[in-house]
């Protein structure tokens, strides 16, 4: 360590001697280069002292002030906030605040530190702004809406630095557009101010500390080579036969999970979905009522209460077995868990490793992972997970480039606190990363929108929200825009936020407690005296009453369980590229080339289905395209395995069908899953013709967009996708407490809106940017056309089959799922395995 910050230091060493700690290498050098005066990001494994390497600089330079430091630190700093904490989870603010709170506590340090959340008492806000704490951990969403409060100017007027928790959570989403517009503000009113982000696992580094700096400054990073294994062990299931469908080893293998488990071994599983976790948790409340009590179900639907008596019970080793979401993906301290299960494939490494990481939450600490299969050619997934780990690489997280809607809305939140004047407000916008090339066409395009309306809204008042005012412009600047009309800053306030989502009901006993949150979606569909499953309790639906749905439990069962929207998880980019080589592997194991075996329990135990695979059809190398064409009663079918994920199948599939339909009109049907597509069209229908003569057509890429068009309804996606902008920008506000408004009256005015500026704007920036989310995130088109160009130059390896095989029976499957039936799935399915299975051995 340098001499001239050992000073300063000393207060910070003495506690961890006292803690019989010794720092770690990486944590000394983030003091050093915070002291320096430096920005960055810091990227080491979970568990290993993050927090500490990001906020011991800040606490020890304050500590230095006013004559200097001690051993136990000097007279400390004067009053104001110095250290801004970031998180993008209330749970982790609360852990933050423990963390944070302990040497301060200990070593009697004249500090305070105060939390800032939605769940921050009104009171309490109160004291934060009359006397601040030096230290304030909150969320962006605090934090925007503490800049759009009258005293945001003197409230930062001493800020010195910020430090931002899971930076990659925050990144990739329009979070972290607000976090940067937060940031960009802060900085042009503290040019000296530091930023250092933590992160766990991201894979474009440089990128991510760039982005959390701002333009023009040059971040450091700072890497620890800690060791931290992860040990994954699968379930696997007793036999598999050829024909997996998805979800057919789910909770049918729950008796194997169960033995599995150890009711004193501390566990969290974790699900991919809501609806997921409350039927497994649901599975295991039956299969062990001796662990009543003791088992617990997390996730973000369920009221904030019971989630923090959850945790506590956790970290108290009073619950054993918690069954849970990406609610505890992050860093939550549990150091008392012991094992960490996965249900179903984490569909990306970097979520893998995340979740792995809160068991052994500690420094060399080996994290292990159960992995229990929901389907069987999951097996391969976990199978290339592991080697992907073993590489060292996780996935890149891309920033959203100028959401326009988000920075309508942080506009406005100046606006309505020390509002803002254009020309410097623009120079700091375009400091923010994401921002960095917002044009200023644009920009003056926003201010019009906001302050005139636009040219479709003019005649509304509503919806000019910023006004003029000379009175309060800085010297040499005509006016500042401001806010003046006070219902229109308080509504601001309450819709501050850039998570949109269907309305959500709350659900409450009729004599009291809040169980937490489902969708309206669901709720409309039942009547009074439905019994359906939530929260971990069976509830009888009495009545709704202004967004509130009251229950009462009941002891008469039922299997119906709330679904909420955006649950699906596809394969990253990365685990594709993994997936290839291990059927790849695969492929060449089963030919008996040298060098290559089925070396893994999971190839192993998928042995006898990737024969029957190859005995059909094939297994395609690496520079394959497998596609698969054969007929039934149902009618032809295609089945094409580009390894890609279910959103890019997605388009190849629409895009497929429209391109064939040129050649020869017909009716499709179209399944999706993460290893290809199915193509269902009327019997006859001349598959294996049209490939023969328009199969380079198929892959073409010139035209991908006008085909993709028409093949998908463009037009209907962007209209959905706009709901959620109007909602962020401020064009479609969700009402006062109490008076909200229902997700179907917000769908109607979010539809009207996009009606009116298609027919009046054709060229409204909100529209453009709807059309760019669809292309560039639900469609993936950058992805979409890197596929084609790979799929382009691999072998095309076409097999007529007899039937479904073994890979095409998922897809089967997924369609039959969408169908109604008197008939059960798993009925239908076992049908279909038994005529097939038949089949073959005649």
């Amino acid at each position: 360590m340098a001499r001239p910050y050992a000073a300063a230091l000393r207060p910070i060493e003495t506690w961890f001697r006292r803690r019989g700690w010794q720092p770690m290498p990486f944590q000394r050098q983030c003091w050093q280069a915070y002291l320096e005066g430096a920005s960055g990001l810091m990227q080491v494994p979970t568990g290993s002292g993050k927090t500490y390497a990001a906020v011991m600089g800040p606490i020890a330079a304050m500590l230095a002030e006013n004559g200097g430091a001690g051993p136990d630190g000097g007279a400390g700093p004067e009053g104001g906030l110095r250290l801004l904490v970031l998180t993008p989870l209330r749970a982790l603010s609360r852990d933050l605040l423990l963390a944070i709170r302990e040497p301060i506590d200990t070593m009697g340090w004249p500090l305070r530190v105060g939390l800032r959340n939605g769940d921050t008492s009104s009171h309490e806000r109160g004291k934060q702004l009359k006397a601040p704490p030096q230290i304030l951990i909150t969320t962006p969403e605090s934090l925007s809406l503490l800049l759009a409060g009258p005293r945001a100017e003197d409230l930062f007027v001493h800020l010195e630095a910020v430090v931002i928790d899971e930076w990659h959570e925050l990144m990739g989403s329009k979070r972290g557009s607000q976090t940067e517009l937060c940031l960009s503000w802060l900085r042009g009113r503290r040019p000296t101010l530091r930023t250092w982000a933590i992160s766990a696992t991201i894979g474009n580094l440089e990128e991510a500390a760039q982005a959390a700096v701002g333009v023009g400054v040059e971040p450091r990073i700072i890497t620890a080579r800690i060791r931290r294994d992860t040990d994954i062990r699968s379930l696997l299931p007793d036999t598999i036969d050829g024909f997996p469908w998805a979800g057919h080893l789910g909770l049918r293998m729950y008796e194997e999970l169960v033995a599995a488990l150890e009711p004193g071994v501390s566990t969290l599983l974790f699900t991919n979905t809501r609806n997921q976790a409350e039927r497994w948790h649901q599975c295991l409340r039956f299969a062990c009522p001796e662990m009543d009590g003791a088992l617990a179900l997390h996730h973000s639907a369920i009221d904030r209460a019971e989630r923090e008596a959850i945790e506590a019970g956790v970290k108290a080793a009073a619950i054993r077995w918690v069954v849970c979401t990406s609610s505890l993906d992050l860093g939550v301290d549990f150091q008392p868990v012991e094992q960490v299960v996965q249900i179903g494939s984490a569909k990306n490494l970097a979520r893998l490793l995340q979740r792995a990481g809160r068991s052994a939450h500690v420094p060399g600490g080996t994290a292990r992972v159960l992995f229990m299969p929901t389907h069987a050619l999951e097996l391969l997934e976990v199978s290339a997970m592991r080697r992907g780990l073993g590489e060292g690489l996780v996935e890149h997280r891309r920033p959203p480039q100028a959401p326009l809607d988000v920075l309508l809305q942080h506009l406005v939140t100046l606006a309505c606190g020390p509002g803002f004047d254009p020309d410097a407000t623009f120079r700091a916008v375009r400091r923010a990363w994401s921002y960095r090339q917002l044009e200023r066409s644009h920009w003056e395009w926003c201010l019009r929108f906001l302050e005139e309306g636009g040219d479709s809204l003019g005649a509304y008042p509503r919806y000019r929200k910023l006004e003029r005012d000379p009175t309060e412009a800085a010297v040499g600047t005509p006016w500042r825009y401001v806010v003046r009309e006070k219902a229109v800053a308080r509504l601001h306030r309450l819709n501050i936020g850039t998570i949109s989502a269907d309305r959500a009901v709350t659900v409450r006993f009729v004599r009291g407690a809040v169980l937490g949150h489902v969708e309206e979606v669901f709720i409309g569909r039942l009547k009074p005296g439905d019994v359906f499953f939530f929260a971990g309790r069976q509830l009888e639906f009495v009545r709704l009453r202004e967004m509130t749905a009251m229950v009462k439990a009941t002891t008469r069962r039922s299997a119906m369980v709330p679904a909420w929207g955006g649950g699906q998880l596809a394969l990253s980019d990365l685990l594709s590229a993994h997936l290839r080589n291990e059927v790849d592997r695969c492929a060449r194991a089963l030919d008996g080339e040298r060098g290559f075996t089925l070396d893994t329990a999971e190839l192993q135990a998928l042995r006898p289905l990737l024969e029957r695979q190859v005995l059909l059809s094939a297994l395609p190398r690496q520079h394959q395209f497998l596609v698969e064409v054969c007929g039934s009663r149902e009618g032809s079918h295609l089945y094409a395995y580009p390894f890609e994920g279910r959103f890019v199948h997605e388009g190849l599939g629409f895009l497929w069908s429209w391109r064939l339909a040129r050649h020869h009109p017909g009716t499709f049907t179209v399944s999706v899953n993460d290893y290809g597509f199915e193509l269902l069209a009327p019997r006859g229908y001349p598959f294996e013709e049209l490939l023969a003569l328009h199969g380079e057509t198929l892959l073409e890429p010139d035209g991908l967009l006008e085909d993709l068009e028409q093949a998908v309804n463009l037009s209907e996606l962007c209209r959905r996708r706009f709901r959620s902008i109007a909602q962020v920008s401020g064009l479609v506000l969700n009402g006062y407490p109490g008076q909200a408004r229902s997700g179907g009256q917000l769908q109607i005015s979010a539809a009207l809106l996009f009606d009116v500026f298609q027919r009046h704007e054709p060229g409204h920036l909100l529209l453009d940017q709807a059309r760019r989310e669809v292309l560039e995130e639900q469609l993936d088109l950058g992805r979409l056309v890197s596929t084609l160009r790979r799929l382009q130059g691999s072998e095309w390896l076409q097999r007529s089959t007899p039937r479904p095989g073994p890979m095409a029976f998922p897809l089967l499957a997924e369609r039959l799922n969408n169908r109604m039936s008197n008939e059960s799935l798993l009925d239908r399915l076992e049908r279909l395995r038994r005529q097939a299975t038949s089949a073959e051995g005649d």
